[in-house]
């Protein structure tokens, strides 16, 4: 099996009909938004994956299914916002998610750490990429991983925050999870200034990329300048700005921060309200990070309507291009032009930053952007099901992916299956593109995780160390 992870896959046409201006910072009192009643299925079978997928003995959840797989730590704490979210919604009971999550959390606290090759699930209070599913020790030689780890501490702080409940049961959750939070040494990260590696390996020390802006990377730094016990150096998040000059694309209210794949746009997002409060570089842009994101979303639907490639498949209804699983390595002829296909990769608009498009279309990208632009996601998701649904929707909502202009049957395809008339389509679901399905589902309809997350004390003193003022964040400080 190849082990790919985000530091591989990061090596290596204007939107019309944009905001008049800047969102309203969130009410008090949050409206609930009613969606069709297709949704009520989507995001219930998509939550079912991190109950049904779980080992129950541990809470690890695996990074794939049906194909046999490692445990993700990113899963996990996908997983867990998933599972307060299903207990909002009625469809487990309180009690339960509580449970799963007090022994996933009890089960991760306990795993031993140290900077050993093997026997190890992480050191200085990370963890490891991917998990053995039933001992949790460090997966054959994947990284220890600053953004999966920063991925499953998110998790962990929204359980925190939704389980408020003065038994102690509910009192220990919180205690495990802070305590999870607060053992990662951001500092050690640092050694070599204040931009935070991407992760480190036993064996060859610091990975030499670190995280700068811009993609999904904001979450790592927020979280690392807000710990309460390892903080990370003063100046952090000017290290990690220190390079938007390079990803700022278009003009007037379309200017944007690009990054091609639309997770860099949804993963902090889904956990943190970025509505009314601004850093530096959004005030001098006058906009704010969930701004970005909407422009972002438009701007990848106005590609897909002008499909400058010419893929099959692409139009207003059926788009969206993110990391995710694809037909695999091939080259071949489509349509009269020359076509390269990529198994699992990174995909996105081909001008824009870490861009690459081969026609494969991910239902993740569009809906994790439901809160951006709820104008045309709904109507996206309905059409996408009414005409892809008997290939691409079954037990746990949309697999993965799918690509209309991959129709060799002769060439095959190891991640899923190859349909000479309507083309390929992914074997699995995926962890990490289930996660902001069911959360963002859930903040378009109420802002769920957003409003327990505006409680975090971590959250808050990592924006505030960032320099990020305004709207509810004001409001929490005084």
């Amino acid at each position: 099996m190849t082990i790919l992870n985000r530091r591989n896959l990061l090596a290596g046409a204007g939107a019309a009909g944009l905001a008049a201006g800047l969102p309203l910072p969130a009410l008090a009192k949050p409206r609930r938004r009613v969606l069709p009643a297709f949704f009520d299925d989507l995001e219930k079978r998509t939550f079912r994956f991190f109950w049904e997928r779980a080992n129950p003995a541990n809470g690890l959840i695996p990074d794939r299914w049906p194909t046999p797989s490692f445990a993700s730590i990113a899963a996990i704490g996908f997983g867990m916002s998933a599972l307060c979210i299903g207990a909002e919604r009625g469809w487990i009971t309180r009690a339960d998610a509580r449970d799963r999550i007090l022994t996933t959390l009890h089960f991760m606290a306990a795993l031993p750490q140290g900077n050993a090759a093997t026997g190890v699930a992480g050191h200085k209070g990370f963890f490891y990429h991917f998990l053995d599913m039933e001992t949790g020790l460090r997966f054959r030689n994947v990284e220890l991983s600053t953004v999966d780890s920063a991925l499953l501490f998110m998790g962990a702080l929204h359980a925190a925050e939704w389980f408020d409940g003065l038994n102690p049961t509910e009192r220990e959750l919180r205690r495990v999870a802070h305590a999870l939070v607060d053992r990662a040494d951001w500092r050690w990260f640092q050694q070599a200034g204040r931009a935070i590696p991407m992760g480190w390996h036993p064996e060859t020390g610091f990975i030499h990329r670190a995280w700068t802006g811009y993609n999904e990377g904001k979450l790592v730094y927020i979280l690392a300048l807000g710990s309460g016990t390892h903080p990370a150096r003063e100046g952090s998040w000017d290290a990690w700005t220190a390079t938007y000059p390079d990803f700022w694309r278009g003009e007037g209210r379309q200017r944007r921060l690009a990054f091609a794949p639309l997770f860099g746009h949804q993963y902090s997002e889904m956990w943190i309200d970025f509505r009314g409060i601004r850093d530096a570089p959004m005030r001098a842009g006058n906009l704010d990070y969930f701004e970005n994101s909407r422009r972002a979303t438009l701007a990848q639907h106005a590609y897909a309507i002008a499909n400058p490639m010419g893929w099959r498949g692409y139009d207003r209804n059926v788009w969206g291009l993110t990391a995710c699983d694809g037909p695999g390595d091939h080259g071949g002829q489509i349509d009269q032009h020359e076509a390269r296909f990529r198994g699992y990769s990174a995909r996105g608009p081909i001008a824009e930053p870490d861009g690459f498009d081969d026609g494969t279309i991910a239902p993740t990208a569009m809906l994790g952007s439901l809160p951006f632009a709820p104008e045309i996601v709904i109507p996206s998701t309905l059409e996408l099901h009414r005409r892809h649904g008997a290939r691409i929707y079954g037990e746990y909502g949309f697999r993965d992916a799918f690509n209309p202009s991959f129709t060799d049957t002769a060439k095959g395809s190891k991640s899923g299956s190859v349909d000479g008339r309507t083309g390929w389509v992914a074997t699995d679901w995926l962890a990490i593109d289930q996660g902001p399905i069911v959360g963002m589902i859930a903040n378009h309809r109420n802002g769920s995780i957003w409003r327990a997350m505006r409680k975090s004390a971590v959250i808050r003193r990592g924006l505030l160390r960032a320099g990020f003022t305004g709207g509810w964040l004001d409001a929490a400080t005084r």
